[in-house]
């Protein structure tokens, strides 16, 4: 696939370049490894996306950065595996296929459990290729003859064998606790799934009358609705205003409830009256004192958020209809004392956002603690290492403190709990196989547990999972360990750390030895991207408009681990630009070698200097990046290498080149060099526009054998190619240029217009005189004439002293003087008035109490520039006198 020069279109078409190269390194098969035991693999393991839909620019993210460090690793000639997978995303995909079937007028319900997940599946079956689709658009060289879903037999057998372990271990059991509800979803939360949010609501005083005698206690809650769920009030027993209601009653009001007054230290004194309801089915902290207590639960909640049986008048109502039913009849009753504003943190599902409800429950658990042990180990001795390390903290003080895992979910669509319940004996049977029988009684009368596992129990098991456990398979042997887990920060505990715990459970051994972190996507802004916002930016829509090279590389350089990034059109733009930048070198080059070339016959000592400068500045950018990869500095290796094209090699060394095109040496070999070279550094970043050069760049080359980019070898730095002397000699000579460039930008000359240039070159005339051509042309200088330190200057010049140099730019060559200095003393004027005006106005005593604070920073902010200015006009008017 090389084409000519002639073929070559003048400006660089992504849409004709991508779906042809990729589909080539389909073809050639260089997305699949080869076993080889002499060689250590570099392994990565995808984070599934949801089978829910489209991916979003969070997953070209994690694309971007995970292929790059795949594609490095493959030029390194190491074995390299990137495992593509698909998660089955319980909660949302059962949601997406219920607005489905509700369009449709019907519900799950009336389809039966059997008939709705034949609908799931078929929606899987729609919808689990077109993320495939999407992430070939991104270029992703995933191995896709091993892709899994977390729902194929492997993982589901996999998901299986760990709950039995985990349960004849005594690690899971089933058991009644607070949970969190979703009343939307209809199903149980772990406390992962709950997003906290401030919210600006109420604290309701409540009178409860006494049971045996005149007089009543206060009490303070924000959900009266739960009042009917009550059994008790307690007050802390170290609370002097309340001993003398130790051990008295009240009348639960609305419902007429008899309820004891009780002491306990959870309760806190400062809290509203200090006196507190406590209702243990629908409270966490209440749970715990009732079961102190020996209190009674009351379940007051239908699972749709609804009141049931046991809110006596109430029932039926919603959850917050009811709130408002009660809080009338109170104050009908005059029990209603008080009602005060009251910011608080309610939970909402993570999916939906609905406000969860506190619930008393049987459900199945993971006692989480042993299992958290021998994960914290792995941090602190270092056989994991997170990236960013400040990370780690969060990681380890989250796993010290860590809670039980809600691993059940009133769920049809997921792993269904391979538990069965005898109705015989009453016993239970845990089995990985379906079983026919009980286990205890031999019994046929047997049912399953109908709920399903939390989503992130099968993703737990993720990296050993794909790779064939509980089967000993070779992919397991090879490829575990694998080598770095990249995804969000916001996950790290929903994820990352139940995969190093369920890793070490499972195989004994860790299951990576990197985590690598990045940040969240905003918007230019900095806010936070979503689709209630109208900041969302499709990733496909992106890479149509700007090309999937300029997508990604908008997404990753700069950026560094576990900071937040922020993506603009201007950031892509910049990204397009410097792509087409890098095609027009291209062409110039592939356009000028009209031969063969060998990089064997380049002599470094015998090259001009501006080439043996690039030679040696590509040797030491070819080392930083290799460090910074290393160091999983992507975003930093790759913001080197754009300046190192963008400003070294083409704005100075291709334009001094083309002064030399018809010169013997010809520049060409070391341009095409420095390109090739330059084109494999950047290739794991910008994969496609640096596959579609080097193919055409290849064939003029006698030295590249490989036939693709995608394997040949990653560069690697060359200590005899640095050459200290001529880039201290060339960066002076670029000094130049730019010095007399800023000067030129600052008088406003015609960029047409030659100007005269002397240059004091102190001890490194030889040098500048040899690159006396290039700085005329590059500089639009002429004459240009070499002085010694003592010899006369003209009268009215500008003099530039740089590093190892003088520059002389006489006026008259530059400017009409009498015409500047007339427009130098209008602009002048013009500013001390803006000075005067700004500083009249900061003086004004209602101005400075009247406008908004960031108002007046602004205009002092404006003054300070004024003044800047005025100091800038000063010396350019002295220049001229």
């Amino acid at each position: 696939m090389t084409q000519r020069l002639s073929d070559i279109p003048k400006a660089y078409d992504p849409q004709k370049v991508e779906a042809r190269w990729y589909q080539y390194w389909l073809d050639k098969g260089y997305f699949a490894p080869k076993i080889d035991h002499q060689k250590k693999p570099f392994v990565i393991i995808m984070p599934p996306p949801n089978v829910t839909g489209e991916l979003h620019l969070g997953h070209a993210l994690t694309a971007t950065l995970e292929d790059l460090m795949i594609r490095w690793h493959r030029m390194k000639g190491e074995p390299t595996l990137w495992l593509p997978g698909v998660d089955h995303a319980g909660i949302a995909t059962q949601f997406v296929v219920e607005q489905t079937l509700r369009e449709k007028g019907t519900t799950r319900h009336d389809l039966g459990r059997d008939k709705f997940l034949e609908r799931v599946w078929q929606w899987i079956e729609r919808y689990r290729g077109t993320i495939g689709d999407q992430h070939k658009r991104l270029g992703v060289s995933c191995d896709w003859s091993r892709e899994v879903f977390t729902m194929d037999e492997g993982p589901s057998r996999a998901v299986r064998t760990t709950f039995l372990h985990l349960y004849e271990k005594g690690l899971i059991y089933r058991g009644e606790r607070i949970i969190n509800w979703c009343p939307r979803c209809t199903t149980a939360l772990s406390d992962l799934e709950v997003e906290h949010e401030e919210t600006e609501g109420h604290l309701y005083y409540v009178k409860y009358r006494l049971a045996d005698e005149d007089g009543f206690i206060t009490v303070a809650t924000t959900r009266p609705e739960t009042i009917l769920g009550d059994t008790a009030v307690a007050v802390n027993p170290s609370d002097e205003r309340y001993a003398g209601m130790l051990g008295k009653r009240a009348i639960l009001p609305a419902i007429g409830r008899v309820i004891p007054i009780v002491a306990d230290d959870a309760v806190d004194p400062t809290f509203g009256t200090g006196a507190v309801k406590i209702t243990p089915a629908h409270d966490p902290v209440d749970f715990e004192v009732g079961q102190q207590q020996g209190l009674e639960s009351v379940d007051i909640l239908n699972r749709d958020g609804t009141m049931n049986d046991n809110a006596g008048p109430y029932a039926g109502l919603d959850r917050f209809e009811c709130r408002k039913a009660i809080l009338a009849d109170l104050d009908r009753e005059g029990l209603l004392v008080d009602i005060k504003p009251h910011i608080h943190s309610v939970g909402h599902c993570c999916r939906c956002d609905t406000a969860v409800e506190p619930w008393v429950s049987k459900q199945w658990f993971v006692k989480i603690a042993p299992l958290a042990v021998p994960a914290i180990d792995a941090v602190v001795d270092g056989r994991i290492r997170i990236i960013p390390e400040r990370f780690a903290k969060v990681y380890l003080n989250w796993l010290e403190n860590i809670r039980d895992w809600c691993i059940s979910r009133q769920l049809w669509w997921g792993h269904r709990i391979p538990v069965w319940y005898c109705n015989e004996c009453g016993e239970i049977t845990v089995s990985v196989d379906e079983p026919r029988t009980c286990s205890h009684c031999s019994s046929s009368e047997i049912v399953q547990d109908p709920d399903v596992l939390d989503t992130w129990f099968s993703s737990g098991l993720w990296p050993h999972s794909t790779l064939g456990w509980p089967d000993d398979s070779e992919d397991l042997r090879y490829f575990y360990p694998t080598s770095v887990m990249e995804t969000g920060y916001d996950i790290l505990f929903f994820w990352v750390a139940r995969m190093i715990m369920m890793g070490l459970e499972n195989t004994g051994d860790i299951p990576f030895h990197t985590v690598y972190l990045h940040g969240l996507i905003r918007d230019e802004a900095g806010e936070k991207m979503s689709k209630v916002k109208g900041n969302v930016m499709n990733p496909l829509e992106a890479i149509e408009q700007y090309g999937t090279d300029a997508l990604r590389f908008a997404l990753s350089t700069g950026t560094s681990p576990g900071n937040d990034i922020r993506l603009s059109s201007h950031r892509l733009e910049a990204a397009r630009n410097f792509a087409n930048k890098l095609w027009n070198a291209a062409r110039f080059v592939i356009g000028n070698l009209e031969t063969k070339v060998s990089f064997a016959q380049i002599e470094p000592d015998s090259l001009p200097l501006e080439d043996r400068w690039i030679v040696s500045r590509l040797s030491h950018l070819v080392n930083a990046v290799n460090k910074l990869m290393d160091d999983f500095q992507f975003g930093e290796a790759e913001r080197q290498i754009h300046d190192f094209l963008w400003g070294e090699f083409c704005d100075w060394h291709i334009e001094m080149a083309k002064l030399r095109l018809d010169e013997k040496p010809s520049p060409m070999p070391v341009v095409a060099c420095v390109l090739e070279t330059s084109l494999r550094l950047l290739h794991p970043f910008m994969p496609f526009i640096t596959e579609e050069i080097w193919q055409s760049l290849r064939v003029r080359l006698d030295e590249t054998t490989a036939e693709s980019i995608m394997i040949a070898p990653y560069p690697t730095a060359d200590g005899r190619a640095a050459d200290a002397e001529a880039e201290k000699q060339m960066e002076l000579v670029i000094d130049i240029v730019r010095a007399i460039r800023n000067e030129r930008a600052e008088f406003r000359v015609e960029p047409s217009r030659f100007i005269e240039a002397l240059v004091v070159a102190h001890d490194a005339e030889s040098a500048i005189q040899s690159q006396a051509r290039a700085i005329e042309t590059l500089a639009r200088v002429r004459p240009l004439t070499f002085i010694g330190g003592s010899d006369p200057r003209p009268d009215r010049a500008k003099t530039l002293v740089l590093g190892g140099a003088e520059v002389i730019l006489p006026m008259a060559g530059m400017v009409d003087i009498d015409a500047e200095r007339q427009r130098l003393k209008r602009e002048t004027e013009a500013n001390e008035a803006d000075i005067a005006r700004l500083d009249t106005r900061l003086k004004d005593d209602r101005f400075l109490s009247k406008a908004p604070s960031h108002v007046v920073d602004r205009e002092r902010e404006r003054l300070q520039e004024y003044l800047s200015k005025a100091e800038r006009l000063r010396q350019r008017l002295a220049e001229l006198e």
